[in-house]
This record gives C-alpha cells, structure tokens and sequence, in this order.
C-alpha cells in the first residue's frame, strides 16, 4: 500500500509519523490540515463491516483516517466495494464517498491491514447454548496478531462479559505477535453503543466510556476515540468498561420486561396500559417511560444479558435472578401474542388453523431492517406450526428472511380484507395505517398506532 496525498485548502500533505510526546499516545494525531500521521501507513482497521462496524468505518474515513474494513463474508465485501450498503446507518451515497475519497477499503483478507496503527475489533458476539461464543473474538485476534506492529492500538468494542479484554484477547494478541500490551502496544475496550435508526444520536455525538490495559494504553484509546466523537467518557479498567455496556442493555431489558408484564396485568384488570404509561409519563423526574411489546430483538437485549448472568454464576457462584426473570418475561412475549391472537380470533368463530394472518412489521425495530432475533420471528414460526396461514409486509426487510411459506404481499384494501387478523408487530412509518383501520377484520396493534373498534391493543 502506498503513503496518499490528502487535501488540505491549497495545500497538501502526505501521511506522515509525528514526533511523539510518549510511545504510546503517538498512535493517531491529526493536524489542521486533516492529514492523519501516525505509526507506519497510518492505516485503521476495523474488524466486522455490519451494524457497528461499517457505521464507525464511514465515521472514520470522514475523520480523515485511511479504513481497511476486514469482514470474512465475501458477498458482503463484494457488495461493499460495489458501494451497495445493507446497514440503514450508512446510505449508498455516503458509502460510495468513502470509496470514492480513497480513504475506504472492503476486504476479506487479513494481508491488506499490514502496517495498521489502530484496530478495532467489531465482531459478534452470539450465544450458543446460551453460552458465550467469543470465536469471532478469537479469530480475528489470532489474525491481527500476526501484523501487529510496536506502537500500535488494538480497540475491542463488541459486547461481552468482564474480563475478556485483559484475559482473552491480550493472551492471543501476545503469542501471537511476541509483544507485550502496554509496553510494545496499547490495548484497550469502548463499548459500541449504536442505535440504529437515531438521527439524534448518531455515532459521532453518542458519549464513548474508554478504558486501557493500563494507563498508558488509556491514553491512547483516549486520544484516538477523542478525534472522532463529541465526548469521551474513561474508566478506570476493561473490565468496568465491559461491565457497563452490560449494565445499560440490562436496565433496558429489566424495564422492558416490567412494563410488559404490566401490560398483561393491566389488561386482566380492565384498565388501557398505554394510557397509564402516557400518565405516568407526565411526571418530570423519578420515571422512564418504556414501552410494552411483542418481545424484545437485536443483537443486545435478547443475548447481552445473559452474558451478565453466565459471568456472575461463573464468576461468584450466584444468581441474578432479577435479569433471569426480565429474559423470562421477555422471551415469552411472542407466546402472550399468540394467546392474545388465539382468543381474538375465538371472538371471530375462527380456529388458528386455517385462518388468513397478516404481519404488519418483521423488524425487531420502527423503521429499520434490521431482524436480528426480531420477535415477529418467532411469532411467524409459532403461527405457522398451528396451520395458520401467514403474510408479511415489512418494506425494509428483505424477502428472504422468512421462510417461503410465508407471502410478501403489497399493503392495498383488498390484502387487508382478505386476512382474518391483522397483527402490528413493529410500527414503521412507511406503513399506509388509515387502510389497515378501514378494511381489517380484527387487529391486533402492539404498538399502539392505530384506534377504532376493531382495533384491541397489547
């Protein structure tokens, strides 16, 4: 890979290492030009192109680093460097400037982050058996260790239980390269917190909690994270890094689960929990308004908190039982919404089986694609096991996430009245509401969007 010149005004400059004022805080400094001079080519790597990582590529390249964006799914490099975007955060056209500046680079081999002077590890981190399954973690260690270089900074930002940045990864980094964290290299852990979908909280005014192996390493993170967001939050430790990306999925998913359980409660008690919600709402300090749902989706609340449970019986010996009954009350969710949908349909003189259901909404959130372990998921599957007869319309997610069976109808009168149950799973606003209200039967809203008679809510 060659040096490349970079614009600044009338002048120009090519990518150069500054005279450091200690080892390790030298890793990336920008000057006013924008010209990025630092250890060897200058180059950031970021390890995972998908909803964390691809955003926080852009985020840099418009910094002025040069990204070298590794990710081992082929189809999704090759539709990368054709500038074709999959993640909502990042739109063709600001991926196509990235490309276009240069500065980006999609790839599925290692060899092309040789030289790097920063990399941050962006890759999943799944349950299996509902054990952690850090492999991904491990894998693009063990191969980023064989370019690691004196002076450089590695960032690990996936979410996962305290310790595994000290523990793991160092260990695997170490043998692997025969250099030691904190005295050849800085190594470090920033929780990711993308929400994908705020346009308030993008990536670059979103505050990033920092930690370090050790002081000087801190500094590093410090430096490099401060260069491309508005606030830097630092920690004492790694491990209280981790630890607080646990805990704030945690209080989401225990606040979830509380108003959900409310909301079946509240219903067996005759009173509207939405209207509760919305009062309760008025008070301006001691509450957080959450809304109920028809289960919880994406990467972070249904895993990251049994992440905190398998690390605290680990690790202590004890139960969390609060969370062990949030992800119980979570996760049987889309069983209260077959229930509720069983009985509305009982109303109509309908079994299940046989019935016409229409799926308003497959993503986990409001005008999003993204349907990582949405519930509607697992609400498709359940209905379609008891022989109803199901159809989908999510303009955002893509066909091929639900089985066959399952039909993709275009919204329109004539769809709507030919269901015997419409139910709203995720509420985008790209769905033509005022039509559902007119033609459908019987809807089952657990968003509550809609209003009029044959509309009952969650």
């Amino acid at each position: 890979m060659q040096d490349e010149e970079c614009g600044g005004g009338k002048s120009s400059c090519r990518a150069r290492k500054p005279q450091p004022t200690s080892r390790l805080t030298s890793v990336a400094r920008a000057d006013r030009t924008g010209c990025y001079g630092m250890q060897s080519e200058g180059t950031l790597a970021v390890i995972g192109q998908g909803y964390v990582g691809l955003p926080f590529s852009m985020l840099a390249v418009e910094a002025g680093w040069r990204v070298v964006g590794i990710d081992l799914d082929k189809s999704r490099v090759g539709r990368l460097q054709r500038g074709e975007s999959y993640v909502d955060d990042v739109d063709r056209d600001r991926l196509r400037a990235a490309l276009g500046s240069g500065r980006y680079i999609a790839s599925a081999d290692y060899a092309d982050v040789s030289g790097f002077a920063v990399a941050v590890i962006t890759v999943p981190t799944p349950l299996r058996d509902r054990i952690p399954d850090l492999s991904f973690v491990k894998s693009a260690a063990h191969s980023l260790a064989r370019y690691l270089g004196p002076d450089t900074l590695v960032v690990l930002e996936s979410t996962t239980y305290p310790g595994t940045t000290d523990d793991l990864l160092r260990p695997i980094l170490e043998r692997g390269s025969g250099l030691k964290a904190g005295r050849d290299f800085a190594l470090g852990y920033s929780p990711e917190r993308v929400d994908p979908g705020n346009t308030t909280w993008p990536l670059s005014a979103t505050p990033k909690v920092v930690a370090g192996f050790d002081s000087s390493s801190l500094d590093a993170v410090r430096e490099f994270y401060g260069k491309l967001v508005a606030d830097v939050v630092p920690v004492s430790s790694t491990r209280a890094a981790e630890l607080t990306k646990l805990l704030e999925n945690t209080f989401r998913h225990v606040n979830i689960a509380l108003v959900n359980e409310f909301a079946i409660l509240a219903r067996e008690l005759g009173i509207d929990v939405w209207e509760v919600t919305r009062a309760a709402s008025s008070k301006p300090f001691g509450f957080m308004p959450f809304r109920p749902g028809p289960g919880v989706g994406g990467h972070c609340l249904p895993i990251d908190p049994t992440y905190l449970t398998w690390h605290i019986q680990s690790a202590t010996g004890r139960r969390f039982r609060l969370v062990e009954l949030a992800n119980d009350i979570n996760e049987h969710m889309p069983d209260y919404v077959i229930q509720r949908i069983t009985e509305g349909l009982n109303r109509l003189g309908l079994p299940v089986h046989g019935s016409t259901i229409l799926l308003l909404g497959l993503a986990y959130k409001r005008n999003t694609s993204d349907a990582r372990e949405s519930p509607a998921t697992r609400i498709a599957r359940l209905l379609t096991s008891l022989g109803a007869k199901i159809s989908a319309i999510d303009g955002h997610v893509p066909a091929e996430h639900l089985a066959e069976e399952v039909g993709r109808p275009t919204l329109g009168p004539q769809v709507v009245r030919g269901a015997d149950a419409v139910v709203l799973l995720t509420d985008h606003d790209n769905v033509d509401y005022p039509v559902v209200q007119r033609h459908a039967r019987w809807v089952l809203d657990c968003c509550n969007r809609m209003s009029g008679p044959n509309v009952e809510h969650l």
